[in-house]
């Protein structure tokens, strides 16, 4: 039978406390301190709305928090990439707005190719310091894939590894990139981990490596974690070479339904993926959060998809269970669950009410009124 997608975060409510196994206080790292606008009683949100597609999908979460009539007034933030002594950046206004909202949700981007800019998404990471990507992947109700008990999370290391951008010529023919660790990054998203899982009440945590061949990168990314498990005496550590958590994932994903992954940069970039795959056998279904200490910034991890752009096919799910992420992270716990039950018993009401990549018929639009109809 399958389970109705919940998507897990560090809530500020009573209800999260009762999910949790133990009292512990919820960790003081990336939670939200904004408060509303004292003169409309709304919390000012940063919206980058995003390329391609990214309009469409953000205009159906404007009009369903509007009908939802969620407290939160949007903030257009334009990121469109420039060039500050050679290095890819966004500009002051984006910046100065993010920083004073804390808190933004973000479209998809395309980097513009063969400009020499660096990834947009790495560098608003970069910018804000947001160092986790969490990333849940759950079954939804009512909708069939091969699994019907997919229920991941997975933390991702979101600054250094293989994507630091540390690379050189050697000689030609020949190029070197670096793997960049750090014991500060490392036990920074380690920690956060830990106390995510002690949060939702998830009594393991798993630490994806390869250290038999990387011994001192991936080494340090183990013994961080092992160190710091001595904090966490509820919460049960386990190592897994990444090779053999991408089998027994897929063999047998019921197995990680009581724990909380996390790993390096790249090791979580494919991974999410497969999770998503598992899950909802989509993107288009998939929610995710990049946490920093102050600022964080939620996300449909999707492509752009400039092939089906203005042409109102779009999926605009994952955008939406990102906004409920946020909701969650605000402490808007009740408009959360309003917006994400009329999400998730649209899409599981019948293939009319799904869009093309879920195999079904609906548009843009005609979802969108359908999920304001069940709200």
């Amino acid at each position: 039978m399958q389970r109705v997608l919940r998507i897990p975060t560090l809530r500020n409510s009573a209800a999260l406390r009762l999910m949790s196994t133990s009292a512990h206080p919820q960790p003081s790292t990336g939670r939200f301190t904004g408060k509303p606008d004292p003169t409309t009683g709304k919390f000012n949100v940063s919206f980058i709305e995003g390329d391609g597609i990214g309009p469409e999908i953000s205009q159906a979460v404007k009009d369903i928090f509007k009908a939802a009539d969620v407290p939160i007034q949007w903030e257009f933030c334009d990121v469109s990439p420039i060039f500050v002594n050679g290095l890819t950046t966004i500009p002051d206004k984006a910046v100065q707005s993010i920083s004073k909202n804390l808190v933004a949700l973000k479209g998809p981007l395309a980097t513009p190719i063969g400009k020499g800019h660096r990834s947009l998404n790495l560098t608003l990471r970069k910018t804000f310091g947001l160092f986790a990507n969490v990333r849940p992947a759950k079954s939804v109700a009512g909708f069939k894939t091969t699994y019907s008990d997919v229920d991941l999370v997975l933390i991702r290391e979101n600054t250094e590894g293989e994507y630091s951008g540390i690379e050189h010529v050697v000689t030609p023919g020949v190029v070197q990139s670096i793997k960049l660790i750090t014991r500060d990054a490392s036990e920074r998203v380690i920690r956060y981990a830990f106390e995510y899982a002690r949060a939702i009440g998830r009594p393991r945590v798993i630490v994806v490596h390869k250290s038999t061949i990387q011994r001192l990168s991936d080494g340090l990314f183990v013994n961080v974690a092992k160190e710091l498990s001595a904090e966490y005496p509820d919460i049960k550590l386990e190592l897994q070479l990444i090779d053999n958590k991408v089998l027994n994932v897929v063999t047998n994903p019921a197995s990680y339904t009581d724990a909380v992954s996390v790993c390096p940069n790249l090791y979580g970039d494919i991974l999410s993926d497969l999770n998503s795959g598992l899950s909802a056998g989509s993107l288009g279904l998939t929610p995710s959060a990049n946490i920093g200490n102050k600022i964080s910034i939620f996300e449909a991890v999707h492509g752009s998809a400039p092939d089906i752009a203005g042409k109102n096919m779009a999926n605009p799910t994952a955008l939406l269970l990102s906004s409920v992420m946020m909701l969650n992270h605000m402490g808007l716990n009740a408009h959360a669950d309003q917006i994400q039950d009329a999400v998730l018993s649209t899409i599981a009401s019948s293939p009319e009410n799904r869009t093309g990549d879920l195999g079904g018929s609906a548009t843009t639009s005609s979802f969108t009124e359908a999920v304001i109809n069940k709200l």
